[in-house]
Order: C-alpha cells, then sequence, then structure tokens
C-alpha cells in the first residue's frame, strides 16, 4: 500500500489513491463542489486541499454537528504535522471569549458552522486571514443556512479565497445542485461515481435485497374502523364546502394544501366554520398517520402513538382535535383491540431472521438497523436481545418526548465506541446514525422501512460496502406507504445520478456561475438613497437574540451590529427607542403557557424607553393554535392599550430586520439621537435569582440550572459537590462538572 508523502502529513498514516489526488489538484484550483459515493475518502480530499493552503493562512473544516466536528478534529490530530495547539476545535459548549482568543494563534480550525456565524456577526473574528475553508456535507448550504452567510463573508473578506464543498448526496434535482453551488460560490464540480475505472479498485459489492411481508389480518380490521373515522372527517368537510362533495380521499399533498388554503382564509376573515375545518383537517393528519403506523410499524408502535394522542387530549394545552379523536367510541375500540392482538408484526420476525443469519454466520460482523420511528427502535431492540450471540444497542438523537428519553451526546459517543469495540455488534438507529459519524464499515444494513428520500437512503446505504463486501436488506409491507416510498426514492436516486452526470458534462469546465443568492425583495423595501460616505445605523442586540436570521439579515443589508447582554429588549436603536421582538407563537405561548413573563417584559421596556415598540413576526397569529380569536385580541388590546407599546406586525425575520434598520436609520441619521442601550429589569424572586446565578457558568443553561437546583437544593450544595456527583445529573458531562469546580472553587486573582 502507497501512503500520502507531504510535508505536514505524518508518514504511513494516509492512504494515497489517485481519484483523491485528482480531486484534490482539481479543488485548489478553484472553489470546487466534490461529490463522492459515501465511504470513499471525502474528508481525505479536503485534508490534501487544506495541506496545500494552510502556508498562506488559517484553514476551516466546518461540519454540521458537534460529534462530526470532533471526529475530524481527532482525525487531522492524528495524521497532521501540525502541533495539536494549533488544531482547535469551536463549538457552543466553549465560551465565546476563549474561541476569540484560541482564533488568533489557531492554524486549522474545526467548528459547527452556527458557532463561525455567530462569531462573524459579534466581531469576535475575522475571515481575512482564512486560506481555505472546507463545508462539510455541502448540501446543506441552501436558504438561510450558516454555510451560506459564512461563504459569503468569506468571499468579501478573504484575500484569495479558496472553498471546497463535500458531500455524497448534492440532490436529485438540476435546480438544488445549482442552488447549493450559487449560495457557497462554488464554480466548478468534480464528480465520482462507483463506476468510474480510478474507483473500482475501491469499491465493493453491496447485495440489496427486497422483502415484502403482508399486512396481519387484525392491522386489516383495524384499518376498517379507522377509515370508517377518515371517511367521515373527510365528508364533514365536504360538508362545510372545503373540497369537492364527491371526493372521497385527500392525498398528503392535497391536504396540505386544503390546510394552507384554511390559514388564508382565517387571515383575511375568520369564522368559525374555518375554525372548525382547520382542526378536522388537523385530524385527518393524525389518523392517517395511525393507520400508515399500523401498517407499517405494527399493532405495538401504532399503541404507542394512540398512548401519546391521549396523554395530549389530556393535558391542559391538548388540542381540540386529539381530544375529539380520542373520545370516539371507534378510536376507542381500535385501542382495546390493538392490546389484545398477541401476533408479532412480521417484520420483526424477518429483522430477527436475518441479523441472526449475519451474527450467527460471522461472530465478528456489524449491524446497523435503520428504522423511522423511536418507538419502532425500542420494539426492535428488545426483539433482537432474545437471540443469543446478538448484543444490540438503541441509537437515537437527543431530544426527549413523553415516555421516551433521548441519548445525550456523551451517551450516543459511548454507544459508537462500544459497536467499534464490539461490546455491541448491532446498531438499532434512527436518522442520527445516516449522517457523517464515525460509525464503522458494516457487514449489513437493514432498513425496517423504504425513506421517502434520495439523500437519506444513499446515506444509509453507504453505512456497509465500504472496506469489503456488505449487503443492504430493505423490507416493505405490502400494499402500503412502504411501497410508495421505495418506487419514490428509486426514482429520485436514479434522477440524482442523471443530473450529476448532466453537470458533470456541461458545467465542470467553469461554466458555474459565482453568484450568492440574496432575498432581493427585502432590499428594495429599504430603498437605499445614502452615499457610500454616510455612516450606517448600529443596532445594538441581545446575545440570545443570535439564533433568529435578523441579526444575520441586518448586517447583510448595512447595519453596523453590536451583540450585548441587554437587561431590558431585543433591539436598541437608540436613546429612547427600543425593541420587543416576538414570534406569533412567543405570543401565543404567553396565554397558555405558565411562567411566560411577557407583560413584565412589557412593562420593563416601556418604564426605561420613551418609545417602546413590540415586533410581532410571523403570519399565522390566528392559525396557529385553537385559541380563540377574542382571546388574542385582548392581549393585544392590554399590550397597546395598558402598556402603551405600539405593535408592528412583519411577516418575516428579513421584514423584521428592514423595519429595525429603517427605524435605527431615522433616530440616529435623521433625528440625530444617541444610542445607548439602558435600563434595568424588574426584580427577580429568589428562585430566578438562584437560578440565573447557576446558569451564569458557561456551558450551563436555564435548564441544566433547574435540573441542578431541583437535584441539590441549594446553591451552596452545587458548589460543594464532587465531579462524580454533578456527572450524575442528567445534561452535565465531565467538562461541564470541571468548569462548575472551577468557577466556584479556584481562588480569586483579580
Amino acid at each position: 500500500m502507497d501512503y500520502i508523502t507531504h510535508p505536514l502529513v505524518k508518514p504511513d498514516t494516509v492512504e494515497q489513491r489517485v481519484y483523491q489526488l485528482n480531486l484534490a489538484a482539481a479543488a485548489l484550483q478553484e472553489s470546487t463542489l466534490v461529490v463522492l459515493p459515501t465511504g470513499l475518502g471525502k474528508t481525505i480530499v479536503a485534508l490534501l486541499v487544506m495541506v496545500q493552503r494552510i502556508e498562506s493562512g488559517k484553514v476551516l473544516l466546518l461540519s454540521p454537528t458537534k460529534p462530526l466536528v470532533e471526529q475530524h478534529a481527532g482525525f487531522l490530530k492524528k495524521v497532521l504535522k501540525v502541533p495539536e495547539d494549533e488544531i482547535v476545535t469551536f463549538t457552543g459548549s466553549m465560551p465565546p471569549h476563549k474561541r476569540e482568543a484560541l482564533w488568533s494563534d489557531a492554524g486549522v480550525i474545526v467548528s459547527t458552522p452556527q458557532v463561525i456565524e455567530n462569531d462573524l456577526l459579534a466581531g469576535r473574528i475575522s475571515l481575512r486571514g482564512v486560506a481555505h475553508i472546507t463545508f462539510d456535507e455541502a448540501h446543506r448550504g441552501t436558504g438561510n443556512y450558516a454555510y451560506v452567510y459564512i461563504a459569503k463573508r468569506y468571499v468579501e473578506a478573504g484575500t484569495n479565497p479558496l472553498m471546497l464543498g463535500i458531500t455524497a448526496s448534492p440532490g436529485s434535482s438540476r435546480e438544488k445542485i445549482q442552488e447549493v453551488c450559487s449560495k457557497l460560490g462554488l464554480t466548478k464540480i468534480e464528480v465520482r461515481s462507483e463506476y468510474d475505472a480510478e474507483i473500482q479498485p475501491h469499491v465493493f459489492n453491496r447485495e440489496i435485497e427486497w422483502k415484502i411481508v403482508n399486512i396481519p389480518l387484525e392491522i386489516e380490521g383495524l384499518n376498517d374502523l379507522l377509515n370508517s373515522v377518515l371517511e367521515e372527517k373527510i365528508q364533514k368537510l365536504a360538508e362545510l364546502g372545503v373540497i369537492m362533495a364527491k371526493q372521497k380521499k385527500l392525498t398528503k399533498t392535497e391536504l396540505l394544501g386544503v390546510q394552507k388554503q384554511l390559514q388564508a382564509q382565517l387571515q383575511r376573515f375568520p369564522q368559525r366554520q374555518t375554525y372548525q375545518a382547520v382542526s378536522i383537517v388537523a385530524e385527518i393528519f393524525k389518523i392517517t398517520h395511525a393507520i400508515e403506523l399500523g401498517e407499517t410499524q405494527g399493532p405495538q408502535a401504532l399503541i404507542r402513538y394512540f398512548e401519546r394522542l391521549d396523554h395530549e387530549a389530556k393535558s391542559k394545552g391538548g388540542s381540540k382535535a386529539s381530544k375529539r379523536l380520542m373520545d370516539d367510541v371507534r378510536i376507542l375500540k381500535a385501542v382495546h383491540t390493538l392490546k389484545k392482538i398477541d401476533t408479532t408484526y412480521p417484520k420483526i420476525d424477518v429483522v430477527k431472521e436475518v441479523v441472526a443469519e449475519e451474527v450467527l454466520g460471522n461472530p465478528d460482523s456489524r449491524v446497523i438497523v435503520f428504522t423511522n420511528y423511536r418507538d419502532t427502535s425500542e420494539l426492535v431492540t428488545n426483539a433482537l436481545g432474545e437471540i443469543e450471540g446478538v448484543r444490540a444497542v438503541r441509537f437515537v438523537g437527543q431530544a426527549s418526548k413523553y415516555k421516551d428519553t433521548g441519548l445525550t451526546q456523551r451517551q450516543q459517543a459511548e454507544i459508537i465506541e462500544g459497536f467499534k469495540n464490539g461490546d455491541y455488534n448491532t446498531l438499532v438507529a434512527t436518522s442520527v446514525a445516516e449522517e457523517g459519524l464515525d460509525i464503522p464499515a458494516t457487514d449489513l444494513v437493514v432498513f425496517y422501512e423504504p425513506v421517502p428520500s434520495e439523500i437519506r437512503s444513499i446515506q444509509r446505504k453507504g453505512r456497509t460496502g465500504r472496506t469489503h463486501e456488505g449487503r443492504i436488506v430493505v423490507l416493505m409491507a405490502r400494499g402500503s406507504k412502504d411501497e410508495a416510498y421505495y418506487w419514490s426514492t428509486n426514482s429520485k436516486e436514479k434522477q440524482m445520478q442523471k443530473r450529476i452526470g448532466e453537470l458533470r458534462n456541461s458545467l465542470g469546465e467553469n461554466n458555474l456561475k459565482p453568484t450568492m443568492v440574496q432575498n432581493v425583495p427585502q432590499r428594495q423595501l429599504l430603498e437605499f438613497t445614502e452615499s457610500k460616505d454616510q455612516i450606517s445605523p448600529q443596532v445594538y442586540i441581545d446575545h440570545r437574540e443570535i439564533r433568529s436570521t435578523v441579526a444575520r439579515e441586518l448586517e447583510r443589508i448595512g447595519a453596523r451590529i453590536k451583540l450585548e447582554t441587554l437587561e431590558v429588549g431585543d433591539y436598541a436603536l437608540s436613546d429612547r427607542v427600543c425593541v420587543e421582538r416576538k414570534t406569533t407563537s412567543d405570543l401565543l405561548s404567553s396565554i397558555t403557557d405558565e411562567g411566560r413573563n411577557l407583560f413584565t417584559q412589557l412593562s420593563d421596556i416601556a418604564r426605561n424607553y420613551e418609545r417602546p415598540i413590540l415586533i410581532l413576526e410571523g403570519k399565522d397569529l390566528y392559525t396557529q393554535r385553537r385559541i380563540h380569536p377574542n382571546a388574542i385580541r385582548g392581549i393585544l388590546a392590554a399590550i397597546t392599550v395598558d402598556f402603551h407599546v405600539p405593535i408592528i406586525p412583519t411577516t418575516d425575520p428579513e421584514e423584521t430586520a428592514a423595519i429595525i434598520y429603517t427605524i435605527a436609520k431615522r433616530e440616529q441619521t435623521d433625528k440625530k439621537r444617541s444610542l445607548r442601550p439602558h435600563g434595568k429589569k424588574t426584580s427577580q424572586t429568589l428562585q430566578e435569582q438562584q437560578e440565573y446565578v447557576i446558569s451564569s457558568i458557561s456551558n450551563i443553561g436555564p435548564v441544566a440550572a433547574r435540573k441542578l437546583l431541583q437535584h441539590f437544593k441549594s446553591i451552596r450544595a452545587i458548589v460543594t459537590a464532587s465531579e462524580d456527583e454533578l456527572i450524575e445529573i442528567d445534561g452535565i458531562g465531565k467538562k461541564t462538572a470541571e468548569r462548575i469546580r472551577e468557577v466556584t472553587q479556584n481562588q480569586y486573582k483579580g
């Protein structure tokens, strides 16, 4: 085996492959999108470009998630002849001041894009000295994703910018691929497929099997009950004049169209029957999902769905759609029947059969079973646990919901490590294992059901056939949505290969325009007429607002932004004008959720500023939740009349930014007002003060602060707790525990 020889690459660490050298050579000529099948070393191509550019400045590798960032950083430290302290990782868990300090001396920065975006907006870093940026999983570079903003800033600031996008699945349409290139400023596409001569020696055969199972008769009987409810709801929509009288079925696309039409009607002229129709549409979505679950996932998964629906119906903020469904005698009968079904769903049996065959035939093999739903992943894991020799573990995301706790990043990392070293030989995973993570090559990949996305399908298949031959088994329930998804995804994958081939031929020779797509209509709102030598308005932004796209848009349209911790308001525009921004969801939550402090915030801003303003952002104030219009009107009236705070409605973050810019310009340029953020919050309760003290420690948010206080009961107990005691709390890892002890127990050196 030949290895890469380069002054900055450690000997005998990176295998030399001709196609990777060719791709890197092309990517060094101009900003390039490299499309390479999963498992064929896209990161090596990035490495080869980085080592050539690092002498000219910093190199930056961006990846979508913290685990991926840590994975890439570990690889670079292993193979690069660069001092380890010059290879740094930036994630949201690192305090901003520490990132700012590390940036100046770092040679290689591996980061999530959101962190770099935030630091750019805050003025903590500059891209002027960056010689190269790699965008990992570049297909994400569309819309308002952070990659887009970073690419734009790099093109503007870089002295000789060079960018590389790497992906296995750029999209099935020519338009999607061109959008990625345009948004990221990539002017060339380099494509390699499994059929290219230079790739062939490194590609291993992947055998694909489709196993079709029959839907159990018991489920078909349940569907008769559920379909009778569905038909009744569709009939009610017809009676309300929402759909044609003879229409008996609605596809998901048609249903989404009806929902959009009803929401538009509510915005123009709210009526009781329109609200009724909106709720009926919600019921239809829930019933349709239940039918699909029963057919493709089995009775146990469907029982769990109805349990969550019942929990929602009984909760304080539960929707009327859930309540009506769970009061329907046919639904109750279906639930009762489900609990008596003693038949194992056929897919479970097939999964047990194919996994047992693989593991018993080769005890050292590795298997991944992909499921779309977390309930199913638990059911499959439990079923595989019954097989001798199969060591199965469930691998899901971090989010938690009713009766389903997610995995922390630390737990995820431990599971992957256990899968690598053989503690587990079977991973039962949801979509969290599809993209990028350093999961070892597997011998068998099982799709519990097809996925309606060509990108996700390609990512899943790429988990096998990397270092040796692999096997893929796809399960489908006959006559269900499984078959529709299979044919749809199959068609999209073929379209992707076709489009990539077309682009390879027509756009591979410098034919892409490096234009950055902009939201031109929002620019027109501002009617910029000032000359270039005029000073743009400055806007002080509360640091918590950085999560919205308003700050990014303000900077794009010319405002000078400064991130601060504002005690009062979200945007300070002058000594007398301050803006509180609320989305429609925020406003509605203040009606239904306890603990929301909208009126306290408005009281504070009205007390401290002569011209307070509330910007209410969104189009769905009257349609987002099942709240009576009079309750919404009441809260709007109270804001305006009782608190003397005018309300400015906007449709989206772009329009919000345009309004803020216009007011700031008027105050600072036309009115010559000074900009002095000021104001103090109303005194906090003891509980709020305790939470504030703990959450002020870096790496700890409000949720973690509450968990710590609920467990230890006092700040004193937290301060004196040992590292092991702190780690026992969900969400507190080793680094966070060390940080707590460092801040609270080290001697003050001021």
